[in-house]
């Protein structure tokens, strides 16, 4: 992302005056409002500019293409996840788990991240996968692998369960995103437990009989 000089003040906006760090973060945030809201197709530099009140050369100085101010904000949005929860049972980690996601999922960062996965064609989606991938997928799955061998650790869960754990650490997220499109309402902080009691248990528990 390019770093403004402290010289370059924002006028885009009556009695708006921001500049560097303040006016990037701004537009920044806008762009991620932008995308969750109207779409990939949709946004337009113009739009993101409006919305950060701010000019559009502002952006444009900064960002010369949408592609360019997307990426950027989805690094600004995207942190470095938190360690994978250790709550002394596997039930209550992959309760944790699948919260974090819940939360990750309606966050600014997540609308936009599903925005462009149901919008972009794979074209325009390569410059964003390394991005996705490095920072919402892989985080994920090695959380909930972490999770997977401390339940074996405790004999919670079946030892074989490691072999399966890419896929594994597919279920949740994937029982959450068709919740999400097929029923077109939110998923609620009730749906991960159901989801973790009558899908993740069986899978992950030792066999019986």
């Amino acid at each position: 992302m390019a770093t403004s000089r402290n010289t370059d003040t924002d006028t885009g906006a009556p009695g708006v005056r921001r500049r560097g760090p303040e006016l990037e973060r701004a537009i920044l945030d806008a762009a991620l409002e932008q995308l969750g809201s109207v779409g990939w197709t949709s946004l337009t530099m113009e739009g993101v500019a409006t919305r950060a009140r701010t000019g559009k050369a502002a952006v444009y100085r900064r960002w010369p293409s949408k592609g360019d101010l997307v990426a950027d904000a989805l690094r600004a949005a995207l942190p470095d996840p938190e360690g994978p929860p250790d709550r002394g049972s596997l039930r209550e980690d992959l309760i944790e788990l699948g919260v974090r996601l819940l939360r990750a999922m309606y966050s600014p960062g997540g609308c936009a991240l599903r925005a462009l996965i149901d919008e972009c064609d794979r074209t325009e989606a390569e410059r964003f996968i390394g991005i996705i991938l490095g920072r919402a997928v892989e985080p994920g799955k090695r959380m909930i692998g972490e999770v997977v061998r401390r339940g074996i650790a405790r004999g919670e869960v079946r030892p074989d369960a490691e072999e399966g754990e890419c896929l594994v650490a597919d279920v949740m997220p994937a029982l959450m995103l068709y919740r999400h499109k097929v029923t077109g309402a939110p998923v609620a902080e009730s749906d991960i437990t159901e989801i973790v009691d009558r899908v993740m248990m069986p899978l992950l528990g030792p066999r019986t009989g």
